[in-house]
């Protein structure tokens, strides 16, 4: 959700629940226009606030099926444009085909956005012992609106469905917590869920410092009701975020550059532990009472929200046994899902149009089952697209029942074995200089493209101050499949310290380049990367050593004393091919994506620029103390 591209996508894709589908804008527009009629209503909430939604209800012999017909029903921060019963919208509904096939689609202002009143809150925490009519939350609000819909929009089939993707895909997973009876389909896509643990602002830790702050150039509290106002424009003032972001210093001088006119920057910048801010928005703690059948979508290439499909999929299954609760992921970046081919991102392929076949498959089938009773909606526990061999996966539970742990170890010389190291005496060791971080990506940006989650780790190898570690050439192919959990024995010469762990796909020396016209460049006029010994992100996360023992009292290193450091990955779904290698790096900063560690015990956005210190990094790897990454690994059928 939080950086520039992906604010735009939310404009783009969200807006009134709408999509970029296959038909062409000027087609499109036309078939609403002759299809669809449009009425708004402010509804007055059990509190008094007036929230609006914009409804747009097939007309009167448009389409074959004279209806009655469900509501398809978005709740969004991003607005509901256009206003104006007479003014509508070039696009709408999730996809061409449920566009084609007839619903009543919706689209509401969240609470204390554009025209809804009341007051805006970041991730609005839910209640659950509500004890009067005040105590309202993202639950009430939809019930609400449901029940005022169904009492008011006429040729309506009793039924609701609910989607929206990143911020509306959280209040899709809000609105199902004791949820209105007639919600008998939702699907929440890459839903916020839990910010401070990996889903946007913080990741083990590490301040999500680019996306965040870019973000909130445009996400700004709001006065309402109002119009849509002209957005600011996205500019750093120089075209490289690398040198923006070491310029400005500590992170509290971009809080400083808003001049206090956006507390939600504030508020994300300034509770760096895992306090009640955090605590009280972590809404996977909350997914009970849950009676829709659920389909919950996100994708392995999601730089925004890429933990929030599984913490809300797990969390459904915990609170709610028996119920219909299906994981839908493909290889696709935030929301990707939803307006592009998902043929390929970057430099990689994936030698089919996944999101075509997810739109056409698995999300039309699923809200014509559940909405309009129609047959081949009924989906597995896990519906998963598994890159590396680039296919479809069927699994009756997440991660798959026969996966098994196993560690991937860290030997001398850059060797690394699922063997455990026998050496007595291992350790490898680096410096550190957070005037100097490592970059994310090897060419300018001023922004955080999406592409990184599977680019090139090449330019990575070759610094000094990153440690590689790789196996022999691959004889079978090795499938992973869940979560992925570095273990590492470290120790350092500062008092804190981050480890940003990497696992990587190394391709054959001899790997065919693509077809020129499918590969995604990372910089305009630039050629075609080489294939040939490509390093492939699959999954990348940092671990701030301060948070080793706990996520609500940091505490400092000792310099020199070795310590266990041990985080959980996001999830991910790769073959590594027969003739491949399997890489891991480790590296103490990823610059700008993450926010600098002074590698001093501090308070990090008020940091001193003199507490910004040199240090060495030590990761060991004897029979004694031994580092590595766990994987659950699929046996080859």
């Amino acid at each position: 959700m939080k950086s520039k591209i992906a604010l735009v996508l939310c404009l783009l894709t969200m807006v009134a629940g709408r999509v970029l589908a296959q038909a062409p804008a000027a087609s499109q527009e036309e078939f609403i226009k002759t299809h669809y009629a449009k009425f708004e209503y402010r509804i007055p909430m059990r509190d008094g606030v007036k929230l609006f939604v914009s409804v747009y209800t097939p007309q009167a012999g448009a389409f074959k099926d004279a209806g009655p017909y469900p509501f398809l029903l978005t709740r969004t921060p991003y607005s509901c444009a256009p206003y104006g019963e007479d003014k509508m919208p070039t696009r709408l509904g999730v996809s061409q085909e449920l566009l084609e096939s007839g619903y009543i689609f919706v689209c509401g202002d969240a609470r204390g956005r554009y025209q809804s009143e009341g007051v805006f809150q970041e991730m609005n925490p839910h209640i659950d012992d509500k004890k009067s009519n005040k105590d309202v939350d993202e639950s009430t609000d939809t019930y609400d609106t449901v029940e005022f819909l169904l009492k008011h929009v006429e040729n309506n089939n009793g039924k609701v469905g609910i989607t929206g993707i990143s911020y509306p895909g959280f209040y899709t997973s809000a609105s199902i917590i004791d949820s209105h009876p007639a919600i008998k389909a939702a699907s929440p896509q890459a839903p916020m869920t839990n910010l401070f643990f990996n889903d946007d602002a913080y990741h083990g830790g590490a301040f999500m410092l680019s996306a965040n702050y870019g973000f909130y150039i445009f996400f700004k509290p709001q006065k309402t009701p109002v119009l849509p106002e002209k957005r600011a424009s996205y500019d750093l003032g120089v075209p490289d975020s690398y040198k923006f972001y070491l310029k400005a210093g500590p992170t509290g001088s971009l809080d400083k550059a808003f001049d206090g006119s956006n507390f939600l920057f504030h508020d994300q910048l300034v509770h760096t532990t895992y306090d009640e801010y955090w605590k009280k928005r972590d809404l996977s703690l909350h997914m009970k009472n849950v009676h829709a059948a659920v389909m919950t979508v996100g994708g392995w290439f999601d730089a925004e929200d890429l933990s929030g499909p599984f913490k809300t999929f797990h969390a459904i299954d915990e609170f709610n046994p028996g119920a219909v609760n299906t994981l839908v992921v493909g290889p696709w970046t935030h929301g990707g899902w939803s307006r592009n081919d998902g043929d390929r991102l970057g430099d990689v392929t994936f030698n089919s149009k996944t999101s075509l076949f997810y739109r056409e498959n698995i999300e039309y089938p699923f809200f014509e089952h559940y909405l309009k009773g129609r047959d081949g909606g009924v989906l597995p526990k896990a519906y998963v697209f598994e890159t590396g061999s680039n296919v479809w996966k069927k699994y009756d539970a997440w991660p798959p029942k026969s996966a098994a742990a196993k560690m991937l170890y860290f030997h001398t010389d850059g060797r690394l074995s699922f063997d455990a190291p026998n050496e007595k005496a291992g350790v490898d060791e680096y410096v550190s200089d957070p005037a100097h971080p490592v970059p994310f990506v090897d060419y300018t940006t001023d922004t955080v493209p999406q592409r990184y989650m599977d680019d090139d780790q090449r330019f990575a190898s070759r610094r000094p101050d990153v440690l590689t570690y790789e196996t022999e050439l691959l004889t079978e192919d090795v499938t992973v499949a869940g979560p992925v959990r570095p273990k590492l024995k470290v120790s350092s010469s500062g008092t804190d310290a981050d480890f940003v762990v990497k696992l990587i796909d190394v391709y054959p020396d001899d790997y065919p380049d693509p077809p020129s016209d499918a590969v995604g460049k990372r910089v305009v006029g630039a050629a075609p990367v080489l294939m040939g010994g490509y390093e492939q992100l699959v999954r990348g996360e940092p671990m701030r050593a301060k948070f080793r023992d706990s996520w609500e009292k940091p505490t400092a290193l000792t310099p020199g004393k070795m310590v266990e450091v041990n985080a959980e990955m996001p999830d991910i779904n790769h073959t590594f091919r027969a003739g491949h290698r399997i890489m891991v790096q480790v590296q103490s900063s990823w610059f700008p994506l993450v926010d600098r560690n002074p590698q001093t015990f501090v308070d990090i956005p008020f940091a001193k620029p003199d507490q910004f210190v040199k240090a060495t990094e030590s990761v060991y790897r004897n029979a004694g103390a031994a580092s590595g990454v766990e994987v659950l690994v699929v046996p080859q059928r």
